[in-house]
């Protein structure tokens, strides 16, 4: 499915500003968390922005993608720059994988020893 990403972006950001209608504690709360790790004086913007385009694709997050992507671009990150981001999503991820499949066999070792 093709998302309409900046209309997407729009809708999620209207919804949310609903939620905080609703639960405005949580939502600041929220925007508490992101405000403290844009405040490092070690991470540029852009590098801050293309770790969380990779946190994003990690944990499958549509709304990640978008508003970070969009901050990315904002910062000046180049098509290459966030493929290479998204290079080392995909390596720990398929990392993870491995590392979880030895837990796999070690369960199933320890399901079929005596």
């Amino acid at each position: 499915m093709m998302h309409d990403w900046n209309e997407y972006q729009q809708q999620l950001l209207a919804t949310i500003g609903e939620m905080a209608k609703i639960s405005p504690d949580t939502v600041s709360g929220y925007g508490s968390l992101s405000k403290a790790g844009a405040k490092t004086g070690h991470l540029d913007a852009k590098t801050r922005e293309l770790i969380a385009l990779a946190v994003a694709v990690t944990r499958q997050c549509d709304g990640g993608i978008t508003i970070h992507t969009d901050a990315a671009v904002k910062h000046g990150a180049t098509r290459e720059e966030v493929m290479e981001a998204l290079g080392v999503a995909i390596a720990v991820n398929a990392g993870a994988a491995l590392v979880y499949s030895a837990r796999v066999m070690d369960a199933y070792s320890a399901k079929t020893e005596p």
